[in-house]
Protein backbone atom coordinates (compact mmCIF):
# COMPACT_ATOMS: atom_id res chain seq x y z
CA UNK A 1 0.00 0.00 0.00
CA UNK A 2 1.21 4.11 -0.38
CA UNK A 3 1.72 6.02 2.13
CA UNK A 4 -1.22 8.22 3.19
CA UNK A 5 -0.24 11.97 4.12
CA UNK A 6 -3.14 13.62 5.35
CA UNK A 7 -2.82 17.45 6.41
CA UNK A 8 -4.83 20.15 7.06
CA UNK A 9 -5.42 21.88 3.51
CA UNK A 10 -3.80 22.09 -0.10
CA UNK A 11 -1.22 24.74 1.51
CA UNK A 12 0.17 22.07 3.78
CA UNK A 13 0.52 19.81 1.49
CA UNK A 14 2.30 21.73 -1.42
CA UNK A 15 4.71 22.29 1.72
CA UNK A 16 5.33 18.79 2.59
CA UNK A 17 6.16 18.31 -0.97
CA UNK A 18 8.30 20.97 -1.73
CA UNK A 19 10.42 20.24 1.15
CA UNK A 20 10.86 16.64 -0.57
CA UNK A 21 11.52 17.76 -3.70
CA UNK A 22 14.14 20.26 -2.65
CA UNK A 23 15.31 18.07 -0.46
CA UNK A 24 16.20 15.69 -3.65
CA UNK A 25 17.47 18.64 -5.73
CA UNK A 26 19.79 19.21 -3.07
CA UNK A 27 20.82 15.78 -2.43
CA UNK A 28 20.96 14.93 -6.54
CA UNK A 29 21.64 18.20 -8.78
CA UNK A 30 20.58 16.31 -12.20
CA UNK A 31 17.01 15.23 -11.09
CA UNK A 32 14.98 14.55 -13.35
CA UNK A 33 10.94 15.59 -12.01
CA UNK A 34 7.67 14.49 -13.29
CA UNK A 35 5.49 17.01 -13.88
CA UNK A 36 1.95 17.22 -13.77
CA UNK A 37 -0.35 20.20 -14.11
CA UNK A 38 -4.00 21.18 -13.46
CA UNK A 39 -4.96 22.85 -10.21
CA UNK A 40 -3.73 20.20 -7.71
CA UNK A 41 -0.11 20.62 -8.24
CA UNK A 42 -0.05 24.45 -8.06
CA UNK A 43 0.27 24.52 -3.99
CA UNK A 44 3.43 22.49 -4.75
CA UNK A 45 4.67 24.94 -7.10
CA UNK A 46 4.11 28.01 -5.14
CA UNK A 47 6.28 26.56 -2.61
CA UNK A 48 8.96 25.88 -3.80
CA UNK A 49 10.93 28.83 -4.82
CA UNK A 50 11.46 29.63 -1.43
CA UNK A 51 12.82 26.22 -0.57
CA UNK A 52 14.93 26.44 -4.23
CA UNK A 53 16.96 29.41 -3.44
CA UNK A 54 20.36 29.41 -3.96
CA UNK A 55 20.16 25.85 -5.31
CA UNK A 56 22.23 25.46 -8.59
CA UNK A 57 18.69 23.87 -10.81
CA UNK A 58 20.59 24.13 -13.80
CA UNK A 59 20.60 20.81 -14.24
CA UNK A 60 17.41 19.76 -13.35
CA UNK A 61 14.82 17.67 -16.16
CA UNK A 62 11.58 17.94 -16.61
CA UNK A 63 8.58 15.70 -18.30
CA UNK A 64 5.26 16.63 -18.53
CA UNK A 65 2.90 14.13 -17.98
CA UNK A 66 0.47 14.89 -20.81
CA UNK A 67 -0.02 17.81 -23.27
CA UNK A 68 -3.44 18.51 -25.56
CA UNK A 69 -3.94 17.32 -29.12
CA UNK A 70 -3.95 19.70 -31.78
CA UNK A 71 -3.72 22.91 -29.31
CA UNK A 72 -1.93 26.01 -30.25
CA UNK A 73 1.22 25.51 -27.75
CA UNK A 74 1.14 28.93 -27.17
CA UNK A 75 -2.29 28.48 -25.93
CA UNK A 76 -2.29 30.22 -22.45
CA UNK A 77 -3.75 26.58 -21.25
CA UNK A 78 -1.85 24.46 -23.10
CA UNK A 79 0.58 22.19 -21.07
CA UNK A 80 3.34 23.76 -22.73
CA UNK A 81 2.10 26.87 -21.45
CA UNK A 82 1.43 26.12 -17.82
CA UNK A 83 4.70 24.45 -17.45
CA UNK A 84 6.78 27.44 -18.61
CA UNK A 85 4.74 29.86 -16.32
CA UNK A 86 4.06 27.36 -13.24
CA UNK A 87 7.20 25.71 -12.73
CA UNK A 88 9.97 26.86 -15.88
CA UNK A 89 9.85 30.62 -15.32
CA UNK A 90 9.21 31.07 -11.72
CA UNK A 91 12.45 28.13 -10.47
CA UNK A 92 15.08 29.50 -13.12
CA UNK A 93 15.16 26.01 -14.92
CA UNK A 94 16.60 25.73 -18.17
CA UNK A 95 13.51 25.74 -20.37
CA UNK A 96 15.36 23.26 -23.00
CA UNK A 97 15.84 20.29 -19.99
CA UNK A 98 11.96 20.70 -19.46
CA UNK A 99 9.83 18.44 -21.82
CA UNK A 100 6.17 17.91 -22.81
CA UNK A 101 4.44 15.62 -25.44
CA UNK A 102 4.78 16.94 -28.99
CA UNK A 103 0.47 17.72 -29.22
CA UNK A 104 1.02 18.97 -33.01
CA UNK A 105 -0.70 17.25 -35.89
CA UNK A 106 1.83 16.75 -38.17
CA UNK A 107 3.83 13.90 -36.16
CA UNK A 108 1.06 12.88 -34.05
CA UNK A 109 1.56 9.10 -34.65
CA UNK A 110 5.04 8.62 -33.39
CA UNK A 111 4.77 11.26 -30.89
CA UNK A 112 4.65 8.53 -27.79
CA UNK A 113 7.36 6.79 -29.13
CA UNK A 114 9.45 9.96 -29.42
CA UNK A 115 8.75 10.54 -25.87
CA UNK A 116 9.03 7.48 -24.43
CA UNK A 117 12.79 7.56 -26.02
CA UNK A 118 13.40 10.99 -24.08
CA UNK A 119 12.74 9.62 -20.94
CA UNK A 120 14.64 6.82 -21.51
CA UNK A 121 17.50 8.61 -22.21
CA UNK A 122 17.31 11.09 -19.43
CA UNK A 123 17.35 8.38 -17.42
CA UNK A 124 14.17 7.93 -16.24
CA UNK A 125 11.82 10.70 -13.64
CA UNK A 126 12.72 10.26 -10.10
CA UNK A 127 10.01 12.08 -8.35
CA UNK A 128 6.52 12.24 -10.66
CA UNK A 129 3.72 14.27 -9.73
CA UNK A 130 0.27 12.97 -10.23
CA UNK A 131 -3.45 14.35 -9.64
CA UNK A 132 -6.38 12.43 -9.42
CA UNK A 133 -9.31 12.56 -11.70
CA UNK A 134 -13.43 12.10 -9.93
CA UNK A 135 -12.97 8.80 -12.11
CA UNK A 136 -9.86 7.75 -10.94
CA UNK A 137 -7.69 8.60 -13.87
CA UNK A 138 -4.65 10.02 -13.51
CA UNK A 139 -2.50 11.83 -16.20
CA UNK A 140 -4.77 11.20 -19.10
CA UNK A 141 -5.42 7.53 -18.55
CA UNK A 142 -8.99 7.11 -18.38
CA UNK A 143 -10.96 3.72 -16.63
CA UNK A 144 -10.02 1.28 -19.05
CA UNK A 145 -6.14 1.93 -19.77
CA UNK A 146 -3.79 -0.91 -19.67
CA UNK A 147 -1.25 -1.03 -16.67
CA UNK A 148 1.06 -1.79 -19.44
CA UNK A 149 0.47 1.42 -21.84
CA UNK A 150 3.04 3.90 -22.30
CA UNK A 151 2.90 7.09 -24.22
CA UNK A 152 0.27 6.89 -26.89
CA UNK A 153 -3.20 9.24 -28.14
CA UNK A 154 -5.69 9.11 -25.98
CA UNK A 155 -9.90 10.17 -26.28
CA UNK A 156 -11.26 11.84 -23.30
CA UNK A 157 -14.04 11.39 -21.42
CA UNK A 158 -16.46 13.63 -21.58
CA UNK A 159 -16.65 13.63 -17.56
CA UNK A 160 -12.80 14.81 -18.55
CA UNK A 161 -13.74 17.65 -20.61
CA UNK A 162 -16.29 18.95 -18.15
CA UNK A 163 -13.51 18.83 -15.09
CA UNK A 164 -11.38 20.54 -17.37
CA UNK A 165 -13.91 23.06 -18.96
CA UNK A 166 -13.53 25.78 -15.96
CA UNK A 167 -9.29 26.49 -17.79
CA UNK A 168 -11.39 27.44 -21.43
CA UNK A 169 -14.60 29.66 -22.48
CA UNK A 170 -16.48 25.87 -22.65
CA UNK A 171 -16.50 22.36 -22.75
CA UNK A 172 -16.24 22.56 -26.58
CA UNK A 173 -12.97 24.60 -26.58
CA UNK A 174 -11.65 21.98 -24.44
CA UNK A 175 -9.74 19.23 -27.12
CA UNK A 176 -11.01 16.06 -27.23
CA UNK A 177 -7.91 13.82 -27.49
CA UNK A 178 -4.29 14.28 -25.72
CA UNK A 179 -1.58 12.62 -25.63
CA UNK A 180 -0.16 11.18 -22.14
CA UNK A 181 1.83 8.98 -20.85
CA UNK A 182 0.61 5.71 -19.95
CA UNK A 183 -0.02 3.95 -16.32
CA UNK A 184 3.31 1.46 -17.48
CA UNK A 185 5.57 4.74 -18.04
CA UNK A 186 4.24 6.32 -14.43
CA UNK A 187 4.92 3.26 -12.63
CA UNK A 188 8.38 3.41 -14.02
CA UNK A 189 9.37 6.49 -11.86
CA UNK A 190 11.50 5.82 -8.30
CA UNK A 191 9.20 7.69 -6.49
CA UNK A 192 5.42 8.88 -7.20
CA UNK A 193 3.55 11.46 -5.18
CA UNK A 194 -0.16 11.89 -5.59
CA UNK A 195 -1.91 14.97 -4.55
CA UNK A 196 -5.37 15.08 -3.88
CA UNK A 197 -8.04 18.05 -2.29
CA UNK A 198 -11.43 18.35 -1.76
CA UNK A 199 -14.55 16.24 -0.56
CA UNK A 200 -15.17 15.77 -4.56
CA UNK A 201 -11.77 13.93 -4.84
CA UNK A 202 -12.59 11.49 -1.46
CA UNK A 203 -14.42 8.70 -3.23
CA UNK A 204 -11.98 8.21 -5.94
CA UNK A 205 -8.71 8.18 -3.35
CA UNK A 206 -10.62 5.90 -0.97
CA UNK A 207 -11.03 3.75 -4.06
CA UNK A 208 -7.39 4.18 -5.53
CA UNK A 209 -5.38 3.27 -2.33
CA UNK A 210 -7.93 0.93 -0.54
CA UNK A 211 -9.78 -0.45 -3.29
CA UNK A 212 -9.01 -3.47 -5.76
CA UNK A 213 -6.17 -2.51 -8.32
CA UNK A 214 -8.59 -2.70 -11.39
CA UNK A 215 -8.16 -0.56 -14.72
CA UNK A 216 -11.47 0.69 -14.35
CA UNK A 217 -9.84 3.14 -11.30
CA UNK A 218 -6.43 3.35 -13.42
CA UNK A 219 -4.59 5.65 -10.03
CA UNK A 220 -5.11 1.98 -8.16
CA UNK A 221 -1.45 1.13 -10.12
CA UNK A 222 -0.07 3.13 -7.40
CA UNK A 223 -0.94 0.33 -5.04
CA UNK A 224 1.89 -1.54 -7.34
CA UNK A 225 4.71 0.58 -6.81
CA UNK A 226 7.38 0.49 -4.12
CA UNK A 227 7.41 3.92 -3.21
CA UNK A 228 4.52 5.77 -3.77
CA UNK A 229 2.98 8.31 -1.32
CA UNK A 230 -0.18 9.76 -1.42
CA UNK A 231 -0.63 13.74 0.30
CA UNK A 232 -4.63 14.90 0.66
CA UNK A 233 -6.24 17.40 2.95
CA UNK A 234 -8.55 16.07 5.92
CA UNK A 235 -11.55 16.57 2.70
CA UNK A 236 -9.92 14.11 0.68
CA UNK A 237 -9.61 11.88 3.16
CA UNK A 238 -13.03 12.22 4.48
CA UNK A 239 -13.65 8.32 2.67
CA UNK A 240 -10.81 6.75 4.06
CA UNK A 241 -11.16 3.70 6.26
CA UNK A 242 -7.89 3.40 8.18
CA UNK A 243 -7.44 7.58 8.09
CA UNK A 244 -6.46 7.36 11.52
CA UNK A 245 -3.82 4.89 11.40
CA UNK A 246 -2.29 6.77 8.65
CA UNK A 247 -2.23 10.13 10.88
CA UNK A 248 -0.31 7.94 13.40
CA UNK A 249 2.20 6.08 11.15
CA UNK A 250 2.81 10.00 10.08
CA UNK A 251 3.24 11.33 12.85
CA UNK A 252 5.77 8.46 14.13
CA UNK A 253 7.77 8.20 10.85
CA UNK A 254 11.69 8.80 11.21
CA UNK A 255 12.58 12.16 9.74
CA UNK A 256 15.35 11.11 7.99
CA UNK A 257 13.06 8.88 5.48
CA UNK A 258 11.27 11.73 4.07
CA UNK A 259 8.18 11.13 2.52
Amino acid sequence: MAEIVIVADAAAAGAVVADEIARLVRSQPDAVLGLATGSTPVPVYAALPSRLAGVDVSRVRGFALDEYVGLDPDHPESYRSVITREVVEPLGLDPERVSVPDGSLNGIEHAGDDYERALVDAGGVDLQLLGIGTDGHIGFNEPGSSFASLTRVKTLTRQTREDNARFFDSVEDVPRHCITQGLGTILRARHLVLLAFGKGKAEAVAAAVEGPVTASLPASAIQLHPHATVVVDEAAASDLRFGDYYRYTFANKPAWQGL
